[in-house]
């Protein structure tokens, strides 16, 4: 009987020891994970924000990282001078337009000091600056002339009238101009400025105009002159062959039948680099797949995206291949490689690993910067192909070593869903290695949302 109860307490104690083994594992992976978005955060934070930092030397070591004892010292015949170029600031003023001010002595003055001859021009001293002349608001009054008929005035029964031609409101019923419309949308969607900020901004230059007023003609103008472009665009851009995308997360207030802190989002698209720049943009309450495959439901060809899982609903549609974006793969190894300790050497070589691959493509790319499609075509399955077949078997290799939960396996997850869109680049060579074109048009958004939440900032504290 004593012998059954050790055995019972010794299968208890076993069981209870494994099971606090693998608590202590889970929190293990949860404290590790805790401190890689800690890590990230950081950097995030206080770090630089371009991921071309890393090659440059810093400021005040330059000169011990830069030195080579072993550089033989310059002879004077080895010297080279460099000089500034010539023409340089006639270069940047050349488009200005240019007010001369000259400056004479009054005729009473041309007497030499010396010996009171008469006083020639022998040359002149330059110099020039910059003026820049603030808005200005004025009211342009338009008067049409009517003309009539003396003769028929005073001896027939109807008098024919003429009116002076003149050009039609942009707006009829308002004091909207062109240049007004224009200039209020050029502040609110190019500078990001806020319409009520502008209605400061238009007081200031004594002119009073509600921010209702403004939105108006903003509206007004958007669907009346605006869309005719839009439309001749989107003509355009959906017959290339070559499309990028991407969207991001917008605020609307006032929206009916929403709150005004629901999320919604604008969705971009813009033409490839083989074709003439042209960027629009689709506003949208959820960032549903639907939406861009509605915005290009007659687009065939290639279109650049990113990882988000929306775009997913292109696959198996056959005029539509999507090709997808090696710079969110650098990026997020080079997330692992932030969110590491300096002690996992193992891993962080591992993530290093990953970041060499990825370095390698974008050396071939900068080598192949200058070719043609078709000759970018045959290098790149020369040159890029071996690489992502090295970096494919890496991917499996690396998978069942990593936690799927950490950075660096979150990386590898990336590079492995995304495969068949990551090496698309190689079916054409008009393809690009990146989305970059789509991020960069995407950002004023972004900007002006930061820009937003910044005022709201200074605002609390003020």
């Amino acid at each position: 009987m004593e012998k059954l109860t050790n055995a019972k307490d010794a299968q208890f104690y076993k069981e209870r020891a494994e099971k606090l083994e693998l608590e202590k594992e889970e929190l293990e992976a949860k404290l590790k994970w805790y401190e890689e978005q800690f890590r990230l955060s950081q950097k995030r934070q206080f770090g630089a924000s371009s991921e071309q930092n890393t090659d440059q030397l810093s400021l005040f070591i330059e000169a011990e990282d830069t030195s080579n004892k072993d550089v033989e010292e310059p002879t004077v015949e080895t010297i080279t001078y460099k000089r500034k170029k010539k023409g340089q600031r006639d270069q940047k003023l050349e488009d200005l337009p240019t007010e001369t001010i000259e400056y004479r002595l009054p005729e009473e003055e041309h007497v030499c000091s010396c010996c009171d001859g008469k006083l020639h021009e022998m040359s002149t001293e330059v110099r020039r600056e910059i003026e820049i002349i603030p808005a200005q608001a004025k009211v342009k009054k338009h008067v049409r002339y009517i003309y009539g008929c003396r003769h028929c005035e005073r001896h027939e029964i109807n008098t024919p009238i003429q009116i002076a031609k003149s050009p039609p409101p942009v707006f009829p019923g308002s004091l909207a101009s062109p240049s007004a419309m224009a200039y209020l949308m050029s502040n609110k969607y190019v500078d990001g400025m806020p319409l009520y900020r502008q209605e400061k901004a238009l007081e200031r230059l004594g002119l009073s105009l509600s921010r209702q007023t403004m939105a108006n003609w903003i509206i007004y103008g958007a669907e009346k002159w605006l869309s005719i472009i839009f439309d001749q665009l989107y003509h355009y851009m959906i017959n290339q062959e070559v499309l990028h995308a991407d969207e991001t997360t917008l605020q609307v207030l006032s929206e009916p039948g929403r709150k005004c802190q629901s999320t919604s989002y604008m969705w971009m698209f813009r033409t490839g680099a083989a074709h003439k720049p042209v960027v629009l943009y689709d506003y949208q309450q959820t960032r549903a797949s639907k939406h861009p495959k509605q915005f290009l439901e007659a687009f065939q060809g290639y279109l650049h995206v990113d990882g988000y899982a929306g775009y997913n609903g292109y696959n198996g549609i056959p005029n539509v291949k999507l090709v997808g974006c090696w710079a969110h793969a650098r990026r997020n190894f080079k997330d692992a490689l932030t969110a590491l300790p300096e002690t996992a050497k193992s891993s962080w070589l591992t993530a290093q690993e990953g970041l060499n691959f990825c370095e390698q493509l974008y050396k071939v790319e900068r080598q192949l910067k200058e070719l043609d499609s078709v000759d970018r075509y045959h290098k790149r399955n020369e040159l890029s192909l071996p690489i992502l077949d090295e970096f494919s078997k890496w991917l499996k290799v690396q998978t069942p070593k990593v936690l799927p939960k950490s950075a660096l396996g979150k990386a590898i997850k990336y590079c492995k869903s995304q495969w068949p869109k990551l090496e698309a680049f190689l079916l054409d060579g008009r393809l690009e290695l990146v989305n970059n074109r789509a991020e960069r048009a995407i950002k004023p958004f972004v900007l002006g949302r930061k820009n937003l939440n910044r005022l709201h900032l200074v605002g609390q504290v003020s």
